[in-house]
This record gives structure tokens, sequence and C-alpha cells, in this order.
């Protein structure tokens, strides 16, 4: 719940985040007569700013908030120097270890999101926002927290109507709503307009094309003798766009599987609408299936960190959880000769939170030897952005399939 006092009352709202947020302890009323400096000053000692105005005019704001973070010398502290600006040794050179800039950056954007979530926005039971110039935005909350009836069984139970969600979030609602109902366009499927994937809100998607095009173009595995096709394990399958892949080139069965709610609904959706779906067998399981396959695909988060949020966990894995449990189990579930497919960034290695050496001995101690290697450099922006914090390891990041099989096979 998050607590309020409004025209001499007391008020309460059941408190909304996505990203496991606390509310805010202290709350005061903010409106179009607050000014952006007095916002900053709340917002960064903690106080939610529960907004009473103009939609678009509180957008503005949460701008100005957000270019004042990036003005505040802690901000440039923690983004960190170039360690590409001058060689070693040369003057003025100011050398930070890309894990140290690392750590600093995500510091950074944890202390940002916890700023720019402190402006907050009411959200009737219906899921409208009674201001002016306000967006309709029940569509994007039904997609992600579920029909209205129910919100409102739950909020009954705490004795009131209304949620609060801060604008942040509502925003990156409402920009999911729009990557759900345009689609991402995955080349790799085929040609338009049968080749879009539609993610839904906190599952990843596939907007980076280099680890599709990987799965795409890498040999497959024979079939067995008897059968014409292969059967392969698709492991978090996320928004199924790999088992819609394997089955476009002709895998006859994909067993997919993924723990998410959101993900396995979205993978339904997305392989539906492809007319792949009477290939694909979704589960829930956590990593593999039950059986063998002749392959078995997995695109772990490649970032072994802990996720500060829900919603990071496509793309951080703690302490490599899922991608040592792949390597684990992989040869109990490959069928012979069969191979595995680990689609993996060396992004870790370039920040200093995984060596090549410790991936390679993974490799080793459990029974796997490395069939091949492909390897494609990443074509996304921030990539080429010299002004990125991490730039550095961006710029030399690969993105590798690794083809393992069964040692000795």
């Amino acid at each position: 719940m998050i607590h309020w006092t409004e025209a001499g009352a007391d008020c309460a709202a059941v408190w909304r985040s996505e990203r496991g947020a606390p509310p805010p302890k202290r709350v005061m009323l903010a409106d179009d007569t607050t000014t952006a400096d007095a916002a900053y000053h709340a917002a960064c000692e903690g106080t939610g700013l529960l907004w009473r105005g103009d939609f678009q005019n509180a957008r503005q704001l949460l701008q100005a908030l957000s270019r004042r973070i990036d003005k505040t010398p802690l901000r440039k502290q923690r983004k960190g120097p170039k360690d590409n600006a001058a060689e070693p040794g040369a003057p003025g050179a100011h050398v930070v270890p890309q894990a140290n800039a690392f750590h600093l950056h995500r510091q950074a954007r944890a202390q940002r999101a916890r700023v720019l979530g402190m402006l907050l926005m009411t959200v009737k039971a219906d899921y409208s926002i009674a201001l002016r110039r306000a967006p309709d935005v029940r569509e994007a909350f039904t997609e992600v927290w579920g029909p209205a009836a129910a919100t409102n069984e739950v909020n009954a139970a705490s004795g009131v109507g209304d949620s609060v969600v801060s604008l942040r979030e509502l925003l990156g609602m409402t920009s999911a709503h729009e990557w759900r109902r345009v689609g991402v366009e995955v080349p790799a499927l085929g040609d338009a307009p049968n080749n879009r994937i539609f993610p839904h809100y906190g599952v990843f998607s596939p907007v980076r094309g280099e680890y599709v095009r990987l799965v795409a173009t890498a040999h497959l595995p024979k079939a067995p003798p008897g059968q014409a096709s292969i059967v392969a394990f698709d492991i978090g399958t996320g928004t199924g766009v790999l088992s819609a892949v394997l089955v476009r080139r002709g895998v006859g069965q994909v067993i997919a599987t993924d723990t998410d709610p959101r993900a396995l609904a979205c993978a339904q959706d997305n392989l539906a609408k492809l007319g792949v779906a009477d290939h694909v067998q979704l589960v829930n399981a956590d990593l593999f299936p039950e059986g063998r396959a002749s392959l078995v695909v997995c695109n772990p988060p490649w970032l072994p960190a802990r996720p500060s949020s829900p919603i990071e966990r496509a793309v951080f894995d703690e302490g490599s959880q899922m991608l040592m449990g792949f390597l684990k189990g992989l040869a109990a579930h490959l069928a012979p000769k069969g191979e595995g497919w680990l689609i993996l960034s060396d992004f870790a290695e370039h920040l200093g939170l995984r060596t090549r050496a410790e991936l390679l001995a993974a490799f080793e101690q459990n029974g796997l030897k490395v069939v091949s290697r492909i390897d494609a450099k990443p074509l996304h922006p921030k990539a080429q952005d010299v002004n990125d914090a991490l730039h550095t390891a961006r710029a030399a990041e690969v993105t590798s399939l690794w083809r393992l099989a069964v040692a000795g096979a």
C-alpha cells in the first residue's frame, strides 16, 4: 500500500511496481505549478510526487528530472572516464578497469531509476487515468496486470479502488504495448510480412538480430536413421523466436521450455501467428524437458550479475546459474551424435566478469567438447556509441554460437 494526505484526509492505494521497487515512505502532491528543481530535490530525498496536473506536463517534468540527473557530478563520476581515450601512461590518460566501470554504470542506472521512479500516477479501477490530456492506457495495463475485474478483487480486499504506479513504469508499459502491437521484424524468419515477433511486456525482445542469424545459418545435425527430421529443445524460449527459426529450417518438432508465464504466453501467441505452433510444444520447465534431442539450443542471459529487478532477469544471470545449469545437464539430454548450441556473447569477458578460460573449463568439467564456433559482431547502436560508459567492451564484443557435443562420442 501507499499512503498520503490530500484535502485534509488520509488516502491510500495499492502500490504497483513491475520493477519490484518499494513504495516511497513519503508522498507529496505535485501539479503544473511544481518546478523541476523542487521536484528533483524531493525525488532525490526519496519523496514520491503524486501528480495532479496535466498528464503531458508530467512527461515534460520527467524529462527535466532526467536532464538534471545527467548533469550531476555523481552521474559523471559513475559514468566513468573512457578507457579508450588515451593509451596507458600517456599524458592525461585515466584508465578505469572495465569491471569497475560496469559496476559504477549499474549503480548510476539504479540511482537514476530510483529518482525517476518518484513521479507517480493514480490509476482508477477501470485502468483509466483521470488527468487532463491523459492517453487511454487501459489496453496496455490489461496486457501487464490482467483484466481490471481481477485487479479490483485484489484492491477490494485492501479496501481501496485505486492503484498508484510510477510514470516511468507507465510509459514503459505503453511502449511495450506498441512493440506488441507493431512487432519486431526478424529477417531470419523469412520474407515480410510473415517474419515478425510480437514481444510481450517483460519478455526479452529479439532486437539484437545477430544471435538469431547464428541459429538460422549454423549447420543442423543429421536426423537419426529412420527419421525424416530431428527433434530439438529450445531452452528458455522467451518470445519463441528461436523455436520458430528452427521449424522454418525444417526441424520437425521443437520442445520449448521457460519458467516465466509471460514468456510462455508470448511464445504461444508468436508461434500461432507464424503458423508453426503445431511443430512446437511449450513446457513450463526449469531448463530441460524430459528426454533427449538431437539439438539442444540455449541463449542464456549473457552477464553473470545480479538483476536489480525481475525485468532484468533476461539480461543478468546471477552466478551464471542458467549457463552452468545448461552445461551441467546438456550431455544427459543429447541424443547420440547430437549437438548443443550455446549462444553467448563475450561481453562479460571484456567487462572482466568472466574469463574465456573459465568458460572452456566449464565445457570440459561437464564432459563436453567444442565441435566448432561461429562468431558474429553486434550491430546495435551502442556498439558504435563512443559516449557510452562501456563503449570499449561493447566495441570489442562478439556473439558466438558454440557447437558442443559429448566428449568422446
